[in-house]
């Protein structure tokens, strides 16, 4: 009688230490994302920034990942980064030489990166040199920055190419409103980049201006892309509108979300998903 109380403990105890393991395993989280950002010069992009913040943590605590974030660009170097599956820049890029090493060889060696807006914008003569080779015309491959819409505006988004990011979107979806950016180099010449997402013919104009070159009445604008030989996929979602001319009040408020978006959301979400389960 003896023995098989023993037994019955002894295999209490297993089902209880498996039920223990198994849920542990449940509730470990898929990955981790740092994001690293400046949110210091253009309203809309702190704007942008603060969103972000708001908007990634709940998507962690629903879909189980985690969430981190950082203004100290220091931390960008090789033992940091090895707690991290995935990288994002929310606004800027690094400008000190050795972290950019050390994120060259991070996404060299298997990392994992998402991009949005103004982190892949470098102009020769402005404040954001063009002076990041591998950055801009290797990794990203847009070369510098061209030109751009004004005033932030919605457009009609097409998607390019079948991808995990893609995959649960219609052809054609309604963006937030956004500053789209023009590149100097054409994307669709480079056999390293595939383009996900493009501006649709059907939002023409787009941009209001004041000036006439704001304001794009025809061509070819892609707006997210992967590229082949790395984990990666930059969007240029990530400037709001804004009350610049203080039309409400003088706090300079927010006027658009770039979450508010379902469907952009949508591609922003299962992007990082894809990037932190750690398939090319």
């Amino acid at each position: 009688m003896h023995h098989l109380k023993h037994i019955a403990v002894l295999c209490c105890a297993l089902i209880f230490a498996c039920t223990v393991h198994a849920q542990a395993r449940k509730n470990k989280p898929k990955f981790k994302v740092i994001a690293f950002y400046t949110a210091r010069n253009d309203l809309a992009h702190i704007s942008f920034v603060h969103e972000a913040n708001t908007w990634f943590p709940a998507m962690a605590k629903k879909y189980n990942f985690v969430y981190d974030s950082t203004q100290n660009w220091a931390n960008l170097n090789a033992g940091y980064l090895a707690h991290y599956n995935v990288v994002l820049f929310l606004d800027t890029r690094p400008e000190d030489p050795a972290q950019r090493a050390a994120f060259q060889t991070y996404m060299e060696h298997g990392g994992a990166w998402m991009g949005f807006h103004f982190s892949a914008f470098a102009l020769k003569t402005s404040g954001v040199e063009q002076n990041w080779d591998w950055y801009h015309q290797t990794f990203l491959g847009s070369g510098q920055y061209g030109s751009n819409t004004w005033r932030p505006t919605s457009a009609i988004l097409r998607v390019e190419a079948k991808h995990p990011a893609t995959k649960n979107l219609p052809q054609t979806f309604t963006s937030a409103p956004n500053e789209w950016y023009r590149w100097q180099n054409d994307l669709r010449k480079n056999p390293d980049i595939r383009i996900l997402l493009a501006i649709d013919s059907a939002s023409f104009p787009v941009g209001t201006g004041p000036k006439q070159s704001e304001i794009w009445h025809s061509g070819y604008y892609p707006v997210a892309w992967a590229n082949k030989s790395y984990k990666m996929i930059y969007v240029n979602m990530g400037h709001n509108d804004m009350d610049y001319e203080h039309k409400y009040d003088k706090t300079n408020r927010t006027l658009s979300h770039t979450f508010d978006s379902e469907m952009e959301s949508k591609f922003i979400l299962d992007g990082l998903m894809w990037l932190g389960r750690g398939n090319k």
